[in-house]
């Protein structure tokens, strides 16, 4: 087997300790990331999880859990979002030893459940980087690899998991990735000895009863099949996928590839026969639990996925991969929903935000050729976090079923171990690369590191009531209508009726005037005050185009109207500044006094000014 300490590893800029006081490092790490959600209140979901689940009445009973939804809705309803997690809503009632719906304890649980989930990702991250042999050489070093350390202390510190921690409802993504590394690690030991080709038929089994668990706390912990067979095939059977296709491709020795087929097939064939059928067991009793059918979800819940243009819909979907890639990249901007209108669709080929996707795929695909190229001990390491990224995320891809969802946080809770083990092999990576840079690199990642921790504090912070969670996603998501909607509520639910409001009909504007203005056209087709109004709606969710062909009907309709003219302001947005030059000038012209017309038109003559500026 590999030596667990890869040649990189003593460029990691962290002292080397055995495996108890690293575990306590990174539980420590954790704990005070978020520990400031601990007195928070039930928000957001939580209510519907939690305090109007039907299920965690103590008259109701027990039984109830394994037929009705994670929300308590009977499963056979076509109203039901078929989530089957009764051993998350299972583990609800701990309540019942408080003596009340005390949020504190639901907090506690929470954040005690990430800190050993952290811990854990050590013995994760040692064998992936490692092997097998991991474990025995640590005990016999005294330490842990450091590399191994590093991406765990990543892992507990990223400000993406915070919806997952300080969310009561995010418990079933912490329950899934507890039993998703429990079962990993059993799987593992199924191979502790000195011949890999053989294996215990038991912890094999162990392994798969804990997938079964880890999907019965939600629905993704069945990518750990995925996971401990591409393990298998990598380390246990230590297979390089870029020798074998080189060898038939290029070298075309036939015989070769025919004779590693000939020694892999003894044992791993039946491994894989196993993982393939406990998987299609699960899906198939998964599938007779949803009773009706998968859920039905809207347009508003993920627009992209109907597009009626097949190339358009492939777009969208790339798209949100690379903001889910952003997030874990710079989690500064995190919102609790990214729905109706938070992140508006590409519909043309020509929208710039294509970029974004182009450079996701450039970067993934130079990361695996890294991988496929690299020494041994980086291969691994490169390898298995793109596994672990890639891998957990595919049932939030929209590839094989409809999500209800445009972007989730709390679905990349272990896709973030991954991106995790990629950064901390990046960093080391890059010391060992420019060592005359060593210490300033050591530094950065330090830097990053405590960066995260001080993020995690603030955003855990905003989650512990339902007012600062809605008004922290104002600057992030303008455009949602539901951001608007819930501060308008809660507003409303303290007193504040006049500033509730404000943001009742700001909600309604986005969410609802596109639809009602479309509808009401159908009947008045000629009615420029409606055209007018629906121009100025679709303007604000940056529709330029669609927003300009109804100004300029209402225009030819009544070509006298002030207002219309200066609120074409979208020109100016859109960077047409000498077009809305001339209609700023023509609302002036007809009202001298058009309400913020002039304000605009002089903000305008001074970019005119500064462009002509710039030209000579």
């Amino acid at each position: 087997m590999i030596h667990p300490e890869p040649s990189w590893d003593h460029h990691v800029p962290l002292p080397k300790l055995g495996p108890l006081y690293s575990r306590l490092l990174v539980a420590l790490v954790s704990l005070i990331c978020f520990i400031n959600s601990y007195d928070g209140d039930f928000v957001f979901d939580d209510s519907e999880a939690i305090l109007n689940n039907k299920d965690l009445n103590p008259d109701t009973p027990l039984s109830n859990i394994w037929k009705n939804d994670f929300w308590g809705s009977n499963l056979s309803s076509n109203s039901s979002h078929k989530s089957y997690r009764p051993l998350t809503v299972l583990t609800f009632l701990n309540y019942l030893l408080a003596g009340g719906l005390y949020p504190v304890g639901f907090h506690v649980l929470n954040i005690g459940l990430h800190c050993v989930i952290s811990a854990l990702m050590i013995d994760v991250f040692a064998t992936l980087i490692g092997g097998l042999a991991c474990d025995g050489t640590a005990k016999r070093l005294g330490h842990v690899p450091k590399a191994s350390l590093l991406a765990a202390l990543f892992f507990a510190a990223h400000p993406v998991h915070t919806e997952s921690v300080a969310g009561i409802v995010g418990r079933a993504d912490l329950l899934c990735a507890l039993f998703f590394q429990l079962s990993f690690l059993s799987y593992c030991r199924a191979f502790q000895g000195d011949k890999s080709d053989k294996f215990s038929v038991s912890w094999i089994v162990v392994s798969l009863l804990l997938c079964a668990v880890a999907m019965l706390c939600k629905e993704q912990g069945i990518t750990v099949l995925g996971v401990n067979g591409v393990f298998d095939i990598l380390v246990i059977c230590n297979l390089d996928i870029y020798e074998l296709t080189h060898k038939l491709l290029v070298r075309r020795k036939t015989a070769d590839c025919l004779k590693v087929g000939v020694w892999i097939s003894r044992g791993l064939i039946i491994r894989l026969a196993l993982l393939l059928f406990c998987g299609s067991l699960l899906l198939y009793a998964r599938w007779r639990i949803m009773g009706t059918g998968p859920p039905a979800f809207t347009e508003v819940d993920n627009p992209a996925s109907f597009a009626e243009n097949v190339f358009l819909r492939i777009v969208n979907y790339n798209y949100y991969y690379s903001l889910n890639a952003w997030l874990l990249l710079c989690p500064w901007w995190l919102c609790f929903d990214w729905s109706m209108g938070c992140v508006p669709l590409i519909k043309s080929a020509g929208d710039w935000r294509i970029v974004w996707l182009l450079l996701l795929w450039a970067c993934l695909i130079g990361l695996i050729k890294q991988a496929l190229c690299s020494p041994d001990s980086s291969k691994r390491t490169l390898t298995f976090g793109l596994v672990l990224l890639v891998i957990p995320f595919l049932p939030a891809s929209n590839l094989f079923f409809r999500v209800g969802f445009v972007i989730a946080e709390r679905v990349l809770y272990l896709s973030t171990a991954g991106y995790c083990l990629v950064l901390a092999y990046a960093g080391a990576h890059c010391c060992c690369r420019w060592r005359k840079h060593k210490k300033l690199l050591q530094a950065a990642m330090l830097a990053l590191l405590g960066m995260n921790v001080v993020r995690c504090a603030h955003r855990s912070q905003q989650w512990t009531s339902e007012q600062s969670l809605f008004t922290s996603a104002l600057s992030v998501c303008p455009l949602n209508a539901k951001v608007h909607y819930n501060v308008g509520k809660n507003l409303a639910d303290h007193g504040n009726q006049s500033a509730a409001i404000k943001y009742y009909r700001e909600a309604v504007n986005l969410a609802q005037a596109e639809l009602i203005g479309k509808e009401a056209l159908k009947i008045l087709p000629k009615d420029h005050t409606i055209m007018f109004s629906l121009a100025n709606v679709l303007g604000k969710q940056q529709k330029y185009k669609e927003s300009e062909g109804f100004f300029l009907n209402a225009l030819k309709i009544n070509p006298n109207a002030a207002s219309c003219h200066g609120n074409l302001v979208l020109y100016h947005r859109w960077g047409k500044l000498d077009l809305a030059k001339k209609h700023y000038e023509l609302s002036l012209k007809l009202d001298p006094k058009a309400p913020g017309t002039n304000e605009n038109y002089n903000m305008l003559k001074r970019k005119l000014e500064q462009r002509q500026r710039t030209a000579g």
